[in-house]
C-alpha cells in the first residue's frame, strides 16, 4: 500500500459468553420441573376439592329432598309448586278475593345449636309466639317444622338480620280479601294453606285451583258491590236503632235468579276469621231458618188463587177468633168483620189466611210450596244451607198456621226466591250466586199461572199503599210488598211474644218488576219514635224504603206516579181509597 496510507491490522474480537457448567443447569431444569410438578399437584387438590364441595351440596340437597318427602309441609311447597287460586270478583268486575306473595318462616331443628336462644332472639320479633311451644319445635330432631307462616316483610327483615342457623323462609302466597267484611259471609275464606272452607270459597275450591292453573278468567259472582254495601249500611244502622242482635238483607234479580246483594249480620272480617265472636260466621241469609209470619200470606193467597179457591172478590169471616184444640188463632188487629181477599192481605188477617189455607187443604198446601221449594234445601252455591224445619205429622192446625207464617221454617234466600216467582209473572228461578252471562234468561219453572202473579203484583201494591207496608213507600217508585212480624220460638217449645223476627219482603218497580228485597231484623226493641212497637212496619220496611231509594237510581229505574195505572184516582184517606178500589174488584 503506497502514500498516506498505513496499515493497520484489525482484528474482531468474539463476544464473551458467560457458559454455566453443566451441573448447574441440570439443576435450573430440576426446579422448574419441581415447581411445574407441584403447581399441578396443587389444582389437582383444589379440584378435589371443589368436587367435595359439589357432593356435600348435592348431598345436602338429597337429604333436603327426602326430608320433604317426608315431613310434607315443605315437600308439598317446594317438591311441587304450589296451588294457586284463582281471584273472584263481582259482576262489575272488582276485587273480592286474591293472592298476594307472602314469606314463612321455618326451621331445620337438626341444624339449631341452641334452641333456647333461637327461640329467645325469634320472640323478641314475634312475640305473639308461645316460647314453650317453639323451644319444644326447636329441640325435636326432625328436619323441617314451621315457626311461623305469612310474615310481614318488616318480620321478615328483622328475622333475616338474627343469622339464626337452621332458620329460613319459604316463599308462598296468602289469600286477600279487599272487600273485609263486605262480602264475607258470600266470599267466604279459606285456610292457611288456602283450601276453602267456607262461602264460594269452599263451594268453587276446586274449581278455583283449576282455574289458576289453566290461566283461565276470575269467578264472576252475582254481587253488585254498590248494592251489597248499601244493604249492609242500612240493615246495620236499623239493628242499631233498635238495640237487635241481628239481622240479613237480600236482593234478588226477579228475572235471573241472580242474588245481587247478600248481608248477614254480625259478619266478620274475611282476612281474620277466628277473630271476633264464631256467632258473627253465621250465615242468616243461607244457613238460618226462620218462621217468616205474615210474609208466607203471599203464598197462601197465590196458591188458593191459582187453584181457583178464592178470586179477587171472594172472602172470609174474620169476626171471631179461631178455636181449635188448645190453641187459638187472632188478629193482630182484628176488624171483627168479613173480610175480602186484598183486606186479608192489606190487614193481615190471620184467621182469613188460616181460613184460606184450609179450603185448599194439607195435600193441596204440602204439593204447593214443594213446587215453590220452600219444603227442600235449596241450592244456592255456599255450603251453608239450612234445611226448612217442617212439620211431623202435617195435622190441621199445622195447615191453618202454616198458612199465616207460622208452623214452617225457611231460609230467607229461598223464601225471596219463592217470592220473586209471585210477582215475576210465575216461573221460578233457582237463586244463585253467580252473575248470568247470557241475553236468554236461565231455565225456570213456571209454578203459577201469569194471571195469578199479575194478582199478587196488585194485591202486595194494596199492602204498601193501604197496609202494614206503608213506611216502604218510595217517592216516584212503585212497590209492592208484605211485612212479616213472628214471635220466636222459646226454649219449651212456646212462642216469646218478646223475641219478634220483623221482616218486611218487597218488590218493584212492581207494575214490571226488577228486584225482590228481603230485609230481616232479629230481636229488635221498640223506641220512642215508633210509639214502643217493634214490629216489622215500624222497624223493617222503612229501612226497605231506604235501600230501594238509593238503588233506584244506580239500576237505572226512573221514578214514575206512585200508582198502578188500573186503581182509581187517590181521593178520601185510605179507608175510602182502599173501599173504593175493593168497589171497582166487585164490579168487574
Amino acid at each position: 500500500m503506497t502514500g498516506d496510507f498505513e496499515r493497520v491490522d484489525v482484528r474482531i474480537a468474539e463476544p464473551e459468553v458467560d457458559r454455566a457448567p453443566v451441573s448447574a443447569t441440570l439443576r435450573l431444569e430440576g426446579a422448574v420441573k419441581e415447581a411445574s410438578d407441584t403447581c399441578r399437584a396443587r389444582m389437582f387438590v383444589l379440584a378435589i376439592a371443589f368436587c367435595a364441595a359439589f357432593v356435600v351440596v348435592g348431598g345436602r340437597l338429597v337429604e333436603v329432598m327426602a326430608m320433604q318427602a317426608s315431613d310434607g309441609p315443605m315437600a308439598q311447597s317446594t317438591v311441587t309448586a304450589p296451588l294457586g287460586r284463582a281471584d273472584i270478583v263481582d259482576r262489575n268486575g272488582l276485587l273480592l278475593a286474591t293472592n298476594l306473595p307472602t314469606a314463612s318462616l321455618y326451621a331445620e331443628p337438626r341444624r339449631i345449636i341452641d334452641p333456647d336462644e333461637a327461640a329467645d332472639r325469634l320472640i323478641a320479633v314475634l312475640p305473639e309466639l308461645d316460647r314453650e311451644d317453639l323451644v319444644a319445635k326447636l329441640s325435636t330432631d326432625r328436619g323441617f317444622v314451621w315457626v311461623q307462616r305469612n310474615l310481614t316483610p318488616r318480620q321478615q327483615a328483622d328475622i333475616h338480620v338474627l343469622g339464626i342457623p337452621g332458620i329460613a323462609f319459604m316463599r308462598e302466597e296468602r289469600r286477600v280479601y279487599p272487600q273485609g267484611n263486605l262480602t264475607a259471609h258470600v266470599v267466604g275464606f279459606t285456610d292457611i294453606d288456602r283450601q276453602g272452607l267456607a262461602g264460594i270459597e269452599a263451594h268453587f275450591n276446586r274449581d278455583l285451583q283449576s282455574r289458576a292453573a289453566e290461566d283461565d278468567a276470575p269467578l264472576e259472582l252475582s254481587i253488585d258491590l254498590r248494592f251489597q254495601q248499601i244493604v249492609r249500611e242500612e240493615l246495620a244502622a236499623t239493628i242499631e236503632k233498635f238495640s237487635a242482635i241481628g239481622g240479613a238483607g237480600l236482593i234478588l234479580d226477579v228475572n235471573t235468579g241472580e242474588v245481587v246483594a247478600m248481608v248477614s249480620l254480625p259478619d266478620f272480617d274475611a282476612n281474620r276469621p277466628t277473630e271476633g265472636d264464631p256467632e258473627a260466621r253465621f250465615n242468616r241469609a243461607t244457613l238460618g231458618v226462620y218462621e217468616i209470619g205474615s210474609i208466607f200470606k203471599v203464598f197462601t193467597a197465590a196458591m188458593a188463587l191459582d187453584a181457583g179457591v178464592v178470586n179477587m172478590s171472594s172472602g172470609y169471616d174474620a169476626s171471631n177468633p179461631i178455636q181449635i184444640a188448645r190453641f187459638t188463632i187472632r188478629d193482630y188487629k182484628p176488624k171483627n168483620r168479613w173480610l175480602s181477599l186484598p183486606e186479608i192481605l192489606v190487614y193481615s188477617s190471620n184467621i182469613g189466611a188460616a181460613k184460606m189455607a184450609l179450603d185448599v187443604g194439607a195435600e193441596g198446601q204440602q204439593e204447593f210450596l214443594r213446587r215453590i221449594r220452600l219444603l227442600s234445601e235449596t241450592q244456592v252455591e255456599v255450603p251453608e244451607r239450612g234445611r226448612p224445619m217442617i212439620p211431623s205429622p202435617w195435622r190441621e192446625i199445622n195447615t191453618m198456621t202454616i198458612g199465616f207464617g207460622h208452623g214452617l221454617a225457611v231460609t230467607p234466600v229461598q223464601a225471596a226466591a219463592a217470592f220473586a216467582a209471585m210477582v215475576n209473572g210465575g216461573i221460578l228461578y233457582q237463586p244463585t250466586l253467580l252473575r248470568w252471562n247470557s241475553d236468554l234468561p236461565p231455565p225456570g219453572v213456571q209454578v203459577i199461572e201469569q194471571e195469578t202473579s199479575d194478582q199478587i203484583r196488585l194485591l202486595t201494591h194494596l199492602v204498601v199503599l193501604y197496609g202494614s207496608g206503608r213506611n216502604a213507600q218510595v217517592p216516584g217508585y212503585l212497590i209492592g210488598g208484605k211485612t212479616g212480624t213472628a214471635e220466636k220460638l222459646d226454649s219449651r217449645g212456646g212462642y216469646a211474644e218478646d223475641r219478634l223476627l220483623s221482616s218486611f219482603m218487597g218488590a218493584f218497580p212492581i207494575d214490571d218488576p226488577r228486584y225482590v228485597i228481603m230485609l230481616m231484623v232479629d230481636e229488635p226493641q221498640g223506641i220512642p219514635e215508633t210509639y214502643g212497637y217493634a214490629t216489622a212496619g215500624w222497624t223493617a220496611a222503612p229501612a226497605a224504603g231506604r235501600i230501594i231509594a238509593r238503588i233506584g237510581p244506580l239500576a237505572g229505574i226512573a221514578p214514575r206516579n206512585n200508582r198502578l195505572p188500573e186503581l182509581p184516582p187517590a181521593e178520601g184517606d185510605a179507608d175510602e181509597q182502599l173501599e173504593a178500589i175493593l168497589a171497582a174488584f166487585a164490579a168487574r
